[in-house]
């Protein structure tokens, strides 16, 4: 049976190694980008070259008519989504005070909103096959609620994300829909600013810093069949740091 993942932000990082993963294990994928144009189109390229079905949309989901648009748009071309992937979020970097009323308000609008905004555009189509999976992407240290004087919207925002998690999985568990999320620690996915990671290996108990293939078989064990009864969960990929 054909299945159908939509991935936002899968044109770098976390979200292109889980793009061409899925595609590689013959799921049809659908990624959103909003900037990232070159790269989602090298993106749908490689998954097209080995034979796959691919997508490339730009829309900036945190724009809730723009986000209904997206999923109508990827229902309309395949006519399904059986799974959305959360994977769009920037982040940066400010102390509390020099924080702008504008970037305040970008964390929400980019990390937290969109994730309501795409799930009550594919609950529907989920909820009449009875089956369907939403997987986020918090950050490993969100669920301990700790001071964050230089992250302090972004973490506030990631936070959350577990709590929309958590709603979303009782609301849609009678339907067949898992809801969860993923929150990562140090990955190196190419996305974090130069020189942020030198130095970080010390601070994580495994020693070392992850690769983007961490987070993708996380994403994959939500997606099987032996996660079926697994909903509500908040997995951390950090090595232990952050726990």
């Amino acid at each position: 049976m054909e299945r159908v993942a939509l991935i936002t932000g899968g044109a770098r990082g976390i979200g292109r190694g889980i793009a061409l993963d899925l595609a590689g294990h013959g799921w049809t994928v659908a990624i959103c980008y909003r900037t990232s144009q070159q790269e989602a189109e090298e993106v749908t390229r490689t998954i097209e070259g080995q034979g796959g079905q691919a997508l490339a949309i730009q829309c900036d989901v945190s724009d809730p008519t723009a986000a209904a648009q997206l999923v109508q748009h990827v229902e309309g071309t395949w006519g399904r989504i059986d799974a959305l992937i959360n994977g769009a979020g920037p982040y940066h970097r400010v102390p509390l005070f020099e924080e702008t009323v504008e970037g305040w308000s970008e964390m929400f609008t980019n990390n937290l909103h969109p994730i309501f905004y795409l799930a009550k555009a594919v609950a529907p189509g989920m909820k009449a096959r009875k089956s369907g999976r939403i997987i986020s992407f918090s950050m490993a240290n969100a669920d301990k609620m700790e001071a964050q004087p230089h992250v302090t919207a972004h973490y506030i925002a990631k936070a959350g994300v577990l709590v929309l998690t958590r709603t979303l999985a009782k609301l849609l568990a009678s339907d067949g829909i898992t809801v969860n999320a993923i929150s990562p620690g140090f990955i190196d996915s190419g996305s974090a600013p130069p020189g942020e990671l030198d130095g970080v290996a010390k601070k994580i108990p495994a020693g070392y810093i992850g690769e983007v293939d961490d987070t993708v078989q996380a994403v994959r064990y939500f997606l099987s069949d032996e996660a079926r009864y697994v909903t509500g969960a908040n997995l951390h990929v950090s090595g232990g740091w952050g726990i």
